[in-house]
C-alpha cells in the first residue's frame, strides 16, 4: 500500500476546497504546487483537520470532540487508525529536517518513506519509489524554491510532481496538525523502548486543543504540553500480557524526569537545545493498551490539568 497516492488524493480534495477553507494555491515556477494552509492565508479549523489527515497518508481519521471539561474546556482533537505504523510512523511522525539558506521546517507526511533516509524505516520497513510525492512543512515561512527542488530530489520525484502543505506552530492549522499526534507520540515511544510496534493493531487518541499562541516557540511549548500532560491514547495489541505490564509504565510523559512543568519552562531549562531534554518526556499522558488476544487491559500514567492551565494561559 503506497501512502504517497493516497495523500495526494486528499491534496487534491483540498485544493478544490481552498477557497472554502481559506488555503492559499501557490504554484511554483518549477510547476509543483504549494499550499499555504496558514502562513499568509488564515486557514482554520477545517484546514488543520484535513493537514492532519494528509500527515496521516489518508490512512486515519481525524475529528473534533469536546475536550473533559477537567482536562481544558473547550475542544480536542481525536485521532484513530487502523493502519498505525504506516501512517503515523512511516508517514506522520515529523522526522525530516528541512534546511536551506536561511530556512527551516519540520517535515512529515509520505514524502519521508520516498525519502527513506531516516534510521527509523530501517526498523518498520516501509520505503516507497512513486512518481509523485505529498509532503508537510512545519514552519514559519513557505519554501523557496531551491528548497523545493532540494526535497523532490531527495524524494526520487521530478519537482513538479512534489506537493507540499505548510502551516507554522502559530496558526490554527498548524496548531491543529500537531496536537493530532498523540497516538504517533505513544507509537514512537514504543519504538524508543523496542517494543514490536507488528503487535500495534490500532489506535485512537484524544488531545486538548490549546489556543493559539502568539508566536511559534509558545506554539511549540502549548502543543507539546496538550500532548505531554493532556492527551489519553489507547492502543489494541496483540501477544502476551507480560511485555505489557513491563513496558507500559515507561510509556506516558510521567516516565521521564522532566515531566511535570510546562514545555517553555522545560526548554528555557535546557537552554532551548531540544537534545538536552529527555527524549522519554515525548509521550502522551496516558496510554492505555487492549490485548485482543487476552482481553485484558493496562492503563498508565495520568493527566496533569494543572500544568494545562498553566500553559495556556487561563
Amino acid at each position: 500500500m503506497l501512502l504517497n497516492p493516497l495523500a495526494a488524493e486528499l491534496c487534491d480534495r483540498l485544493m478544490a476546497d481552498a477557497e472554502r477553507l481559506r488555503v492559499g494555491i501557490v504554484r511554483r515556477d518549477d510547476g509543483g504546487v504549494t499550499l499555504d494552509c496558514g502562513v499568509e492565508a488564515a486557514g482554520g479549523l477545517e484546514a488543520g483537520r484535513r493537514l492532519a489527515e494528509v500527515c496521516l497518508a489518508g490512512l486515519g481519521e481525524v475529528s473534533f470532540v469536546p475536550s473533559p471539561r477537567d482536562i481544558w474546556p473547550g475542544l480536542a482533537v481525536a485521532v484513530r487508525t487502523d493502519h498505525p505504523v504506516p501512517a503515523c510512523m512511516a508517514s506522520q511522525y515529523a522526522g525530516w529536517q528541512v534546511t536551506g539558506k536561511d530556512y527551516f521546517a519540520m517535515a512529515s507526511g509520505p514524502m519521508r518513506a520516498a525519502h527513506g533516509k531516516e534510521d527509523l524505516f530501517q526498523r518498520i520497513g516501509h520505503v516507497e519509489q512513486v512518481e509523485a510525492a505529498v509532503g508537510v512543512l512545519e514552519a514559519r515561512r513557505l519554501p523557496p524554491d531551491e528548497v523545493c527542488r532540494d526535497i523532490a530530489e531527495r524524494a526520487g520525484v521530478w519537482p513538479h510532481r512534489l506537493t507540499l502543505l505548510v502551516a507554522p506552530t502559530a496558526s490554527l492549522a498548524g496548531t491543529v496538525q500537531v496536537v493530532a499526534r498523540s497516538v504517533e507520540t505513544a507509537l514512537h515511544k514504543l519504538l524508543e523502548l523496542d517494543f514490536d510496534l507488528a503487535r500495534v493493531v490500532s489506535g485512537y487518541g484524544v488531545a486538548p486543543l490549546p489556543p493559539v499562541a502568539a508566536d511559534d516557540l509558545a506554539g511549540i511549548g502549548r502543543t507539546n504540553d496538550a500532548i505531554l500532560y493532556g492527551a489519553e491514547v489507547t492502543l489494541w495489541v496483540r501477544g502476551d500480557d507480560e511485555t505489557l505490564r513491563e513496558v507500559g509504565p515507561r510509556v506516558p510523559s510521567s516516565a521521564s524526569r522532566d515531566h511535570g512543568q510546562p514545555f517553555a519552562a522545560i526548554f528555557d531549562r535546557y537552554d532551548r537545545d531540544f537534545y538536552k531534554i529527555d527524549s522519554h518526556l515525548f509521550s502522551p499522558a496516558v496510554v492505555t493498551l487492549l490485548n485482543v488476544d487476552t482481553g485484558h487491559s493496562f492503563r498508565f500514567g495520568q493527566t496533569l490539568p494543572a500544568v494545562l492551565r498553566k500553559s495556556f494561559g487561563e
